[in-house]
């Protein structure tokens, strides 16, 4: 029996089925090879135990894709939610979000939510004035007064679409908007912090209709690029790609560095996203700085020798040849 995989919960995994939500461990052959089984794997289930509806999962099926914070699979997009207030709107975060969707090739859809608590003519202006050219989808919602969520349902159809963004920003009442329901648990923003408040405490996935899904996730706001190269980060906004075709370094950070046309990038490129850009390139370089460190040089298990390609045995392991023990004898007489 194939079934999703919909939430997890400590070693037990919640399947849902054609005969409906099964609870499932994995198999021991499958701890014992390390497999990883996340929200949204399609698994293969044996022995089913039709008095317990409990089974194991014996197979994971193949991903189509795989978000590595939070550990989503078979994702096919992704709804950044941001708060315009309570919490108030981070740009350095929310180009994060954005980055990070890029880094996993899914095109991100921008929702700005809580709408409702004032007029933020101004503010709505400069994230239509720095998204809308980059081609990014950009919407304004209210959970409280359901304004825009018309929007958000059409997107939404036969598609597995992941909400992310910091706690508090208003995932869960989104969803509860949609559903018309309270199934997700809400809180408001923290009267000290001035801070969301976690209420998700794990990745969920949610029915909306048939083949239409929502993954609610717990809101989570440290996300660094200390997994890529500092070369990378340029092709993760989609405002840097073309200039690596008019500069004249191929490696080029597009920074500081001479020759480089940097200045008329940070004309042409919002504030906000320079700074993200270069703060991220930092957290890269501070990745690229402890791999050279930690790196050790693979010493190669095989030669070729003869045209013939033999086994090489390991300095450590290579027995002294004879003639090597009687040139060190020799020594020692001379000694």
């Amino acid at each position: 029996m194939i079934g999703r995989v919909i939430k997890i919960f400590s070693d037990f995994y919640y399947v849902e089925t054609s005969i409906g939500i099964i609870e499932a461990k994995l198999r021991t052959v499958l701890k014992k090879q390390k497999a990883q089984v996340y929200t949204g794997d399609y698994v293969k289930l044996e022995q089913l135990d039709k008095n317990s509806m409990q089974a194991f999962i014996a197979e994971i099926q193949e991903r189509k894709t795989l978000i590595s914070r939070p550990k989503v699979a078979n994702v096919s997009q992704v709804i950044i939610v941001s708060a315009l207030k309570e919490p108030d709107l981070n740009f350095e975060q929310l180009n994060r979000y954005i980055a990070h969707c890029e880094y996993h090739k899914l095109k991100p859809i921008l929702c700005f939510n809580k709408e409702d608590i004032e007029e933020f003519d101004d503010l709505k202006a400069r994230i239509i004035d720095i998204y809308i050219p980059l081609n990014y989808q950009v919407i304004f919602t209210s959970a409280l007064t359901k304004t825009g969520l018309d929007q958000i349902k059409p997107i939404l159809e036969n598609n597995t679409s992941i909400l992310c963004g910091a706690s508090g920003v208003g995932k869960s009442s989104i969803i509860n908007a949609i559903l018309n329901t309270s199934k997700q648990r809400t809180l408001p923003v923290s009267d000290k912090t001035k801070k969301g408040v976690h209420t998700t405490r794990h990745c969920e996935l949610i029915e909306v209709q048939k083949n239409t899904f929502i993954v609610d996730t717990p809101g989570f706001s440290h996300l660094k690029f200390d997994f890529i190269l500092p070369s990378e980060i340029k092709n993760l906004f989609v405002e840097m790609k073309d200039y690596d075709y008019v500069c004249k370094y191929k490696d080029c950070l597009h920074i500081n560095e001479y020759g480089c046309s940097y200045k008329e990038i940070t004309t042409n490129m919002d504030e906000t996203r320079f700074e993200s850009y270069k703060k991220f390139v930092t957290e890269a370089k501070e990745y690229e700085e402890r791999i050279s460190k930690e790196s050790i040089k693979d010493e190669k298990n095989t030669k070729f020798n003869q045209n013939k390609i033999m086994a090489k045995i390991s300095h450590k392991k290579r027995a002294v040849s004879r003639k090597t023990l009687k040139q060190n004898m020799y020594k020692d007489e001379i000694e």
